[in-house]
């Protein structure tokens, strides 16, 4: 661990892979003598580097501090877990000078992520000022990341707020799940947006926490999973058979060199807003 970067560490911790005494605890937690800490992190051989590659991005904005990405589904985040070149983090690399953490060998600049087949919006910075300012806004919640997700059923009231904490499924290596003994504080907030009358509704979600899969587990956990999602619910893949049908639409957080309000939209992929056409609203 010594040559262990703060980056992955975080990393672990928000994917509830940091553990005290046999239970996932947040990066805040204070050590106390006689603690048993365990931490998974992922496999980052330290001659690893990247190679610049020439994908093209569709830039919302730009400025000297930041980017704002719209990410197309399909294109993986960073390298990692078989993904060794193709990724987000490999064009930025290609495309920008300078990246915030550029010691990191695999998310140089990456304030969050979202699922290879998650589209929408991603901030990235570009110098370490500005990632640690949009990093402290993301672990105090005051970054606001907002979806919107077509899911399975009919879902009755116009509001709701999902409480559920969000670990390993011991049953799958590829899966996370509600885990109420060794998961972490997991909140998401949905409106319904419309209701088809193909049994469908297509809702908007705010994240307050960041889990891993958080949208997706949290939506299975309520019996309303993700139209498309290959590895959460069951029947969904006839709906939708190219991945879950869930876009990052809006975000919004505070500039770190004005230190004032931005907000930025993407609109629906046409995938997406097709497949929206052939439906029949209640």
């Amino acid at each position: 661990m010594t040559n262990t970067s703060r980056n992955r560490i975080q990393t672990a911790a928000d994917a509830g892979n940091v553990w005290v005494n046999g239970k996932a605890v947040a990066s805040n937690y204070r050590v106390k003598p006689g603690d048993i800490i365990q931490v998974l992190l992922d496999h980052e051989p330290h001659d690893f580097t990247i190679t610049p590659e020439n994908i093209p991005l569709n830039i919302v904005y730009e400025d000297e501090d930041i980017l704002v990405i719209n990410k197309p589904a399909g294109l993986v985040v960073h390298p990692g877990n078989g993904h060794s070149d193709g990724t987000l983090v490999n064009a930025l690399k290609f495309h920008e000078d300078s990246l915030g953490n550029e010691d990191d060998p695999v998310r140089p600049g990456l304030v969050h992520r979202i699922d290879k087949d998650t589209s929408g919006l991603l901030v990235v910075a570009k110098n370490d000022s500005a990632l640690e300012y949009l990093s402290s806004q993301l672990s105090d919640h005051t970054m606001h990341r907002e979806y919107m997700a077509l899911v399975m059923g009919l879902i009755d009231e116009e509001d709701g707020k999902i409480d559920a904490p969000i670990g390993r499924d011991p049953k799958s290596p590829t899966k996370f799940a509600v885990n109420t003994h060794n998961g972490r504080e997991a909140i998401t907030f949905f409106h319904v947006e419309k209701r088809y009358k193909e049994n469908l509704t297509l809702i908007s979600c705010r994240l307050l926490t960041g889990r891993t899969h958080q949208i997706r587990v949290h939506l299975d956990f309520i019996h309303h999973p993700l139209v498309g999602d290959p590895l959460y619910g069951a029947g969904n893949e006839n709906v939708y058979k190219k991945g879950q049908l869930l876009h990052a639409y809006r975000l919004t957080f505070l500039h770190p060199r004005t230190h004032e309000e931005v907000s930025f939209e993407a609109p629906l992929p046409d995938y997406f807003s097709e497949l929206l056409a052939t439906l029949h609203e209640k």
